[in-house]
């Protein structure tokens, strides 16, 4: 199976992966933060394309995002500048380097088509033109521009003219994208991003230390890329892999303008849970709607209410499902199914993976050792969650 301990565990090494490690940095900047700003931005910049009536391949975008994160955790802090040069200047060394990226995972993807379309990213050359690989890169371009933004005010001007140029240069290829346009610009998709980047300043255990501390934004991809795992690994079409990336991807998007709440907060009395629905639901619709262009606002309003249930969503109405329903009468795409148990298993799995990882390197709390056993305890011998078995992942702890 696709899913497995050894691959949840190294993607989370992507937390630990420091980015910008040789200028001034007033916060933490890591690879799985990028990766989910990245993956935000690719959905808005594709939606766009979408709206001019393109088509974006988004299982392609998914995937590729996916493939570079675990190249990147291999190679950890090899900057991106000394990459470039050995792939032009160098070209045999660069296909020997992706030769060890490809075998330090030979074990750990156990799916030998998984494992096979990961190789076809190292080793086969990308079409440069194709639109939704183009969607990916500007993303990756203009996310790297927004952190470079964030340190600029603590690091002397001198130090970043080089960067800036680089960049510049870099986005300037994207710049027939009507959202890269309007990123670039500052209009309405670069107010979103910012709000959307809130998310990157909020660390989740907020009344524990942890090793290593996880963002609201980091923990996002994380949760989206485990429900990915997992829908592959259960066979589903493509359009439910990408609808149950998307939607976990989101899934924690009110917190940007509600701040994290913590679990035992939440559970305080009875009706507080439904009280800050409310509530967030309504800062959501003051704060964030009006930011998002009406060609995307639909789907994000779908991914983030009833986020941990199964649903579909017809003539715009979202109707709450079982799984057998999603897989029988309400299989095919324009139900717009998502896989929301599944989400709330990925999203406690990441919960568990923090605390247990933190309880690992020493750094014990209260907090973090209820977390965990709470978590271990609900997902108990013989746990299934929308076809998905647990036990494999969770036995290993018990």
């Amino acid at each position: 199976m696709l899913f497995s301990k050894e691959i949840v565990f190294k993607l989370f090494e992507a937390f630990s992966i420091q980015r910008w490690n040789d200028l001034v940095r007033p916060f933490d900047l890591v690879e799985m933060d990028k990766t989910a700003e990245k993956m935000f931005l690719s959905f808005i910049i594709g939606k766009y394309e979408e709206k001019s009536g393109k088509t974006i391949n988004w299982i392609t975008l998914i995937n590729n995002a996916f493939f570079e994160l675990l190249r990147r955790i291999a190679l950890c802090d090899m900057k991106s500048p000394v990459q470039r040069i050995i792939r032009s200047e160098y070209p045999e060394e660069y296909r020997k380097l992706n030769h060890w990226v490809f075998d330090k995972y030979r074990d750990i993807i156990t799916d030998s088509a998984f494992r096979d379309e990961f190789a076809a990213y190292l080793f086969n050359p990308a079409d440069t033109a194709d639109l939704t690989l183009r969607v990916l890169r500007a993303a990756h371009k203009y996310s790297a521009i927004r952190e470079l933004d964030m340190i600029r005010m603590v690091n002397e001007p001198f130090r970043l003219i080089k960067i800036d140029k680089c960049l510049e240069a870099d986005i300037a290829e994207f710049m027939d994208m009507k959202g890269v346009q309007l990123l670039v610009t500052r209009q309405q998709p670069y107010y979103f991003i910012t709000e959307i980047e809130k998310l990157r300043f909020q660390t989740r255990w907020n009344q524990t230390p942890r090793v290593p501390a996880t963002t609201v934004l980091g923990h996002s991809y994380f949760v989206a890329a485990l429900v990915f795992l997992m829908a592959r690994s259960l066979g589903l079409p493509a359009y439910r892999l990408s609808n149950n990336f998307f939607a976990a991807l989101f899934h924690d998007l009110p917190e940007a303008v509600t701040r994290d709440i913590i679990s035992p907060v939440k559970q305080a009395t009875d009706h507080l849970p439904e009280v800050v629905k409310h509530i967030e639901d309504e800062i959501v619709a003051q704060e964030l709607l009006p930011l998002m262009d009406a060609c995307y606002r639909e789907d994000v309003l779908y991914f983030i209410q009833q986020e941990f249930e199964n649903r579909i969503r017809v003539d715009g109405t979202t109707r709450c499902v079982t799984s057998e329903e999603l897989n029988n009468q309400y299989a095919a795409p324009q139900f717009y199914g998502i896989d929301g148990k599944l989400i709330r298993a990925a999203d406690q799995i990441a919960a568990f993976v923090e605390a247990d990882s933190s309880i690992r390197f020493g750094i014990r709390s209260e907090q973090l050792e209820a977390g965990r056993a709470n978590i271990l305890q609900h997902y108990g011998k013989g746990a299934v969650v929308n076809g998905f078995p647990l036990d494999h992942f969770f036995e290993a702890f018990r």
